[in-house]
């Protein structure tokens, strides 16, 4: 049985009660990881810390996420997600509704400046679109051009055209829908009545109706029957009447070799995750199930477990350890535990510092405890000694208006002193009070201990892998120059089903750069900023400065030698690197911003840059004066290709395409056009998917943020549409 990796409308319709019990909580920040997966982090007033996980990909789900098993954040935070940061930061959640029975969440968010929503698309190739409280889409992951509905920022959600909900669904309309079809029972309830294919058999189980009874032979009473358990359904979706499952199933059972000899055995501790449902169900009662206390906690395990379970399937063809992703988890552990140490640390002293307070101010916390406990032996009750304090706050009494709280459960009182709220056991004096938050410092410290025993031994465990990391790659250059050495043999890297991850940020890359097909790096300024440090800090003698005559282009410097190298004006750039530079310049200028196809760009040697104006004269910031002549290349044309490396190093470059095509695995050519930026780099992150066999390499390296990083501003389109 294949496991479920997409949520069903049922579960969307049971995870709407259960979100919602999270209303009133608050955004802290948003991340987006990939293309696909959205990250709330909130803060809840009850339950604290709240992860809410929204992903649209391959697996499509809506759930919360235990704390400890959230990802580590994205380095550097893409253009989606600061948008969700800047409209959510500090929003309460204010509710979550199904539309209609689709597989659509409509999330919404509260803040004195107004109202946000943030619609999930659980269907198809799935969506994320954020609209304000009117529903005008101010971004979404995907945009969606049909003829039925339109979603793209700046223009009104839509959604899809209605389908009946078989849960509301009236018993005339019912009969309707089962009597117009020419199929099977089963199939009417998961077309006609949009049930999908697990419900619908399972309402045909419960109502005791054969799946594939031909519609034309169902009379009255098998529609009796099966309106009946559709209302049962229905009435425990409204009332939350959940029993959560999480179904296994164990891989030995359905092979051919007999079975097991283990007897009673149900070998669960070998067995896979295949489903996790609000109730348990008739359809999959042969599984193996574990129960749960809510659906958000089933949701929660069966996915971490799904993860899991796909990461541990060994691929045939890839003989060569994930080293990267080995590395990359042993440094999020150690970054995990050093932040887990430092909390030990600030606990340690918080509960130091509370009973050090506890002594500074005796008087003032043995009145308030001798209080308490006279008025308990009196027989007085909890809600008589708390009225008794508010009273003594009225007329200014210090040490009722120290008291914060009193939680009669657990006969805990809760004071303040000098800022510190600190929890008291009622029933105590003063020195037990400050002897038990002594005892509960040493308790933490104890465990920073054990962290910092843990951290060494995750220490080792990535020294190991770098050292097994080196081992194999040393073998593989081994390899590759014999290989060189035999026939000259590439590597196809489109078909490969494994690309390893070689990583590599050079000090340019905050920059626009390439490399020209001579080898040379060309840097660019993205602002006025970089353009100012760009002249003042990376020009260099030899250097070939270009710019164009339009307004607005980048500062363009052709390097004729390394930052880390000896400068020299001797070298003699190639004219070809200086062209592919020119090509460069206009392309990322306001040239093709304007749709224009070429521009004119000039090129003067950097001696003949400075920031020094004429007198009478002002430079903006990333401008620059020129002095003596200067060459031109007329009627340059714009071009720009955006490919993806995988040797040396395997990341994404863009430039002009006479450089690119060299470099690159694979690359697209884009010339003006009508698509935004941002979904520019969207329908090319997609090309790119489709041509590697190794999707998941394209996920990690190519991400329409980092694409966009090489597109030069203005609208898009790939040359050969």
């Amino acid at each position: 049985m294949d496991p479920k990796r997409e949520l069903t409308s049922v579960d969307l319709a049971a995870l709407v009660g259960e979100l919602g019990a999270y209303e009133g909580a608050k955004v802290d920040k948003a991340y987006l990881y990939g293309d696909d997966l959205v990250r709330l982090k909130m803060r809840d007033f009850d339950r604290g810390r709240v992860e809410l996980f929204l992903e649209v990909g391959e697996i499509k789900r809506a759930h919360t996420v235990a704390p400890e098993r959230v990802p580590d954040a994205p380095g550097r935070p893409p253009q989606f997600a600061m948008m969700l940061r800047n409209r959510l930061s500090g929003a309460d959640f204010a509710g979550v509704e199904q539309y209609e029975f689709d597989r659509i969440l409509e999330f919404v968010f509260e803040r004195e400046d107004g109202t946000t929503r943030i619609i999930v698309e659980l269907f198809g190739q799935g969506n994320v679109a954020v609209t304000d409280g009117e529903y005008e889409v101010i971004d979404c992951l995907e945009t969606v051009r049909l003829k039925s509905r339109t979603v793209v920022p700046g223009s009104r959600y839509e959604f899809p055209d209605s389908r009946i909900n078989p849960l509301t669904v009236s018993r005339e309309a019912f009969d309707r829908e089962m009597e117009d079809s020419d199929t099977d029972v089963v199939r009417t309830l998961a077309t006609q009545l949009n049930f999908g294919g697990l419900y619908a058999e399972e309402v045909c189980t419960r109502a005791g109706v054969e799946k594939g009874m031909d519609i034309s032979d169902a009379d009255e009473t098998v529609y009796d029957r099966l309106y009946e358990a559709i209302e049962r359904l229905a009435l425990d979706l409204r009332n939350g009447n959940f029993d959560p499952r999480l179904y296994l199933e164990d891989p030995a059972e359905g092979g051919d070799d007999g079975g097991s000899d283990d007897g009673d055995e149900t070998g669960t501790d070998r067995a896979s995750v295949v489903d996790a449902t609000p109730f348990p169900l008739e359809e999959h009662v042969e599984l193996a199930a574990e129960p749960y206390d809510s659906f958000l906690a089933a949701l929660d395990d069966y996915f971490f477990r799904l993860e899991l379970e796909d990461e541990a399937e060994p691929d045939p063809t890839d003989q060569r350890p994930d080293f990267g992703e080995e590395i990359a988890k042993h440094e999020r552990i150690i970054e995990q535990q050093r932040g887990a140490i430092e909390g030990f640390e600030q606990q340690a002293d918080e509960l130091r510092e509370q009973a050090e307070l506890l002594y500074a101010e005796y008087g003032l916390v043995d009145d308030i405890l001798s209080t308490i406990q006279d008025a308990r032996e009196q027989e007085r009750s909890w809600d008589e000694i708390e009225e008794r304090f508010e009273e003594g706050a009225e007329r200014g009494i210090e040490a009722a208006e120290a008291v914060v709280a009193i939680d009669s459960s657990e006969a805990m009182v809760t004071i303040d002193i000098d800022g510190e709220r600190i929890d008291l056991a009622a029933h105590q004096g003063v020195e037990q009070n400050a002897d038990r938050l002594y005892t509960e410092a040493k308790r933490v410290g104890e465990k920073k201990e054990g962290a910092l025993a843990a951290i060494e031994n995750t220490r080792a465990d990535l020294e190991d892998a770098k050292r097994r990391r080196d081992e194999w790659e040393a073998a593989d250059q081994t390899d590759e120059e014999d290989d060189e050495a035999d026939d000259g043999y590439e590597r196809d890297w489109l078909s490969e089903s494994s690309v390893p991850i070689r990583d590599n940020e050079p000090w340019y890359d905050r920059f626009r750069w390439f490399h020209t097909s001579d080898g040379y790096l060309v840097i660019g300024g993205r602002n006025a900023d970089q353009n100012e440090e760009l002249v003042k800090k990376y020009l260099e003698p030899g250097d070939t400065v270009l710019h164009t005559q339009a307004h607005g282009g980048p500062v363009t410097v052709l390097k004729a030698t390394d930052p880390s190298e000896a400068s020299s004006s001797d070298i003699e750039l190639p004219e070809s690197s200086v062209e592919e530079a020119a090509q460069f310049a206009v392309s990322y200028a306001s040239v093709w911003k304007d749709g224009r196809y070429a521009g004119d760009v000039y090129a003067v040697d950097s001696d003949q840059v400075t920031k020094t104006p004429e007198s009478g004269e002002y430079l903006e910031k990333g401008g620059f004066a020129v002095r003596g002549d200067r060459t031109y290349y007329r009627d340059t044309p714009v071009g720009v290709a955006v490919g993806i490396q995988c040797e040396p190093y395997t990341r994404v470059i863009g430039g002009p395409p006479s450089a690119i095509d060299g470099q690159a695995e694979t690359t697209i050519e884009l010339e003006p056009g009508r698509y935004a930026q941002a979904d520019a780099a969207k329908r090319l992150y997609r090309r790119f998917r489709e041509r590697f066999e190794d999707e998941s390499f394209v996920r990690k390296i190519a991400s329409p943020d980092r694409i966009q990083h090489f597109m030069p501003p203005g609208g898009s389109r790939i040359a050969e549409e």
